[in-house]
């Protein structure tokens, strides 16, 4: 598990204007942090420090140290808001968590192997990745980066499920876990589409055939 350190302040300041103040300085980034028992509070973030974190993919999928004045509260990001056009985080908001209490989170899945794939090498298959984060539910101490998938011994016509995901301990998939199982598709190896000469000629064909008629016209 990654670990991250943000360093953030109060922010009394509150309100769309003082808001948009802060983005337009761009020094200094508007959050909020809530859950547990306490209040929900507005906080600033320093600007440097958190774009260096979410270049990283575990920022999103880990538990984060978040030093408030001094004071340190476990947290893990629920929403992130962008800029509609700018390179730019408009808003985020942070939960704090209990160690001792279970947290449900999407975690990227990571290929592996994918240039030794059997299904891919030996017999020209193509790689169609269905999904790309799974949500799981787990203590906050067992929160993984990601999931990897092993797909070095797939032959094409392979089908992966959530159900043969190999999980850490303290792991466990939410839609699997429902009263109701999804054990939904997450990749498949498929047969890739080669078009023959006899496909390319006779789409020359109709091509020319069209051009005649246009000329005609």
């Amino acid at each position: 598990m990654s670990n991250f350190i943000l360093n953030a302040s109060i922010r009394n300041d509150l309100g769309k204007g003082a808001s948009r103040r802060l983005r337009r300085e761009n020094k200094e980034v508007p959050a909020i942090v809530y859950g547990g028992d306490k209040a929900p509070q507005a906080i600033t973030l320093e600007k440097t420090g958190f774009y260096k974190a979410i270049e990283d993919e575990a920022f999103f999928s880990s538990v984060i140290d978040l030093e408030v004045d001094g004071k340190k509260y476990p947290v893990v990001v629920r929403d992130l808001q962008r800029h509609p056009f700018k390179p730019l985080v408009s808003h985020v908001d942070f939960m704090r968590i209990d160690a001792k209490q279970e947290i449900t989170m999407h975690v990227p899945l990571h290929v592996a192997n994918e240039e030794t794939c059997k299904g891919i090498k030996d017999e020209d298959g193509e790689l169609h990745l269905l999904a790309n984060d799974v949500e799981i539910s787990c203590l906050p101490k067992d929160l993984p980066d990601y999931l990897e998938v092993d797909i070095a011994e797939l032959s094409v016509g392979a089908v992966l499920h959530l159900s043969d995901l190999k999980l850490p301990a303290g792991v466990t998939i939410v839609a699997l876990a429902r009263e109701e199982v999804h054990d939904n598709a997450i990749l498949s190896i498929s047969q890739a589409k080669v078009r023959d000469e006899e496909d390319d000629a006779d789409a020359g064909e109709s091509a020319a055939e069209e051009g005649k008629e246009g000329d005609a016209e």
